[in-house]
């Protein structure tokens, strides 16, 4: 009787063991289908307006201003894209897009990564008030600094011009890249930078051997923000070029977003196909960044989770 006992005790409580594990299954399922339906939901509503841009551009015009409108086109035609080639000289504007972000890009990597160096392995004295007191230009507003940067570059004579865009950042390439740099490089083993100091290396030579190497997630991280950044700038570049054969896509594409929209006032849109041009246009611009972001995620995160796993 015991025996029997104790075995029906023990298939009750297996059973309900079963039903807890099971509605505990049944939960995160639930769950993780609420959590990827949102998911979805607010990937569509920001994906929406790039599909439209898209599709717009190789749409026909008697398709674009048609209704209800169609979110796929029934004829692709190219003319948008060859309207837009033809009115504005965009080789021009690409390539001093390019010489910009070059400029920039190099400056910043090479910069914040030599003033990450110092504040994480070497010891002076001030060092980390002196951190300190870089990360607080963080809060600093850029409208503060606008005229007296202004008024600096004007003297210095380098107005309608690139330096001001690009000499910058290759004084510290900023304070963000710096604390993301710095961070990186001291979840670094220490072992390995006392490794090569007893083989004769010097601070530049393990900052250029060992540091640099063993950063690529955070060089990547800082690569994409700057290109980006860099290539999506519409303030400096308005503030300090003033003629048109110097302007970068993002006020080129300002200008013929203005042309288009006085176009569209005059109702001459229809005839030449302005619109349908700008989403071209808009196109071209747009893409390649997510095209980087996507190709770049992968280090990218990696390099954004890292650099938190040690102060």
């Amino acid at each position: 009787m015991r025996d029997s006992s104790a075995a029906v005790a023990l298939s009750v409580e297996q059973r309900r063991v079963t039903l807890l594990n099971r509605s505990a299954r049944i939960k995160r399922t639930v769950g993780r289908t609420l959590i990827y339906a949102a998911l979805v939901v607010m990937s569509a509503i920001y994906f929406l307006p790039l599909w439209w841009m898209v599709i717009t551009s190789v749409k026909t015009l008697q398709e674009t201003f048609s209704f209800p409108p169609t979110w796929f086109p029934r004829t692709f035609s190219w003319e948008g894209y060859i309207n837009a080639w033809n009115y504005m000289p965009w080789p021009r504007h690409f390539m001093n897009t390019m010489t910009i972000v070059v400029g920039v890009l190099f400056g910043v990597v090479l910069s914040s990564s030599l003033c990450a160096y110092g504040f994480s392995r070497l010891r002076f004295p001030g060092r980390d008030v002196v951190f300190i007191i870089v990360l607080a230009t963080m809060m600093l507003p850029s409208q503060v600094t606008i005229i007296p940067t202004y008024i600096f570059f004007k003297q210095l004579g380098w107005l309608n011009s690139f330096k001001p865009l690009i000499i910058p950042a290759w004084f510290g390439g900023g304070a963000f890249n710096i604390f993301l740099m710095r961070q990186f490089f001291t979840s670094i083993p220490a072992e390995l930078v006392d490794a090569a100091r007893i083989d004769g290396s010097s601070h530049l030579g393990i900052w250029w051997r060992i540091m640099l190497p063993l950063s690529k997630p955070a060089l990547t991280a800082i690569t994409v923000f700057t290109i980006q950044g860099t290539w999506n700038d519409f303030f400096g570049p308005l503030l300090y070029l003033t003629s048109r054969d110097k302007m970068t896509l993002a006020l080129a594409l300002n200008v013929f977003q203005t042309i288009a929209g006085s176009a569209a006032a005059n109702q001459a849109y229809q005839q030449i196909g302005l619109y349908t041009a700008l989403m071209a246009a808009s196109t071209v611009v747009t893409v390649p960044m997510i095209i980087l972001f996507v190709a770049a995620q992968k280090y990218f995160v990696q390099g954004i989770q890292m650099t938190g796993l040690k102060g």
